[in-house]
C-alpha cells in the first residue's frame, strides 16, 4: 500500500507565498511520477502541476508563479507556491501516479485579506 502525506497549507495575504510538502510510503513501483491538484468550494478538481525525472509540467492559471520540485530516491514533492490570489485557495492533493493512484488527505490553503 501507498501513503501520501502533505503539510505547509495555511493562510495567507494575496500576493504571498507558500511551500507545500509530499512525502510517499510504501510499495513505490520503479517507475512513477508525483504531482498537485486541488479543489476549491463548489469546483471540481484541478491539474496544477506534476514532475517525472526533471520533466515538469503546469497547469496555464498557475505557471511562472509556482514550482514543482521533487525528491524521487525518497519519493517526496514540493510546490513552492508565489505570487499567491485569492482564486488559489482550495484544498491541495498530492496525487502519485504508477501502476495504481494515490492520494493525500489534502492541505487547505486560504489565500486572503
Amino acid at each position: 500500500q501507498v501513503q501520501l502525506v502533505e503539510s505547509g497549507g495555511g493562510l495567507v495575504q494575496p500576493g504571498g507565498s507558500l511551500r507545500l510538502s509530499c512525502v510517499a510510503s510504501g510499495n513505490i513501483s520503479g517507475r512513477y511520477a508525483m504531482g498537485w491538484y486541488r479543489q476549491a468550494p463548489g469546483k471540481q478538481r484541478e491539474y496544477v502541476a506534476a514532475i517525472s525525472g526533471d520533466i515538469t509540467n503546469y497547469a496555464a492559471s498557475v505557471k511562472g508563479r509556482f514550482a514543482i520540485s521533487g525528491d524521487n530516491a525518497n519519493a517526496a514533492v514540493y510546490l513552492q507556491m508565489n505570487s499567491l490570489k485569492p482564486e488559489d485557495t482550495a484544498v491541495y492533493y498530492c496525487h502519485l501516479y504508477s501502476d495504481s493512484a494515490y492520494w493525500g488527505q489534502g492541505t487547505q490553503v486560504t489565500v486572503s485579506s
